[in-house]
């Protein structure tokens, strides 16, 4: 895995973190809300990992 591609996801986690802690300090843990931050998580990251992380296997 390259530099730039642990370098988007540092990059991404940062500001999806940011965004579950805005969550988080505005509203209750509901089990919606657990439900949001999870489906919000594997929508942002199953992708890239299998865009950059997978396939970086597939080609070696």
């Amino acid at each position: 895995m390259n530099t730039s591609v642990i370098i988007r996801f540092v990059i991404l986690g940062v500001l999806w973190l940011a965004v579950v802690a805005l969550l988080l300090s505005t509203r209750p843990l509901t089990p919606y809300l657990a439900f949001v931050i999870v489906a919000s998580a594997i929508i942002v990251f199953v992708p890239m990992y299998k865009k950059y992380v997978k396939n970086d296997k597939k080609d070696r």
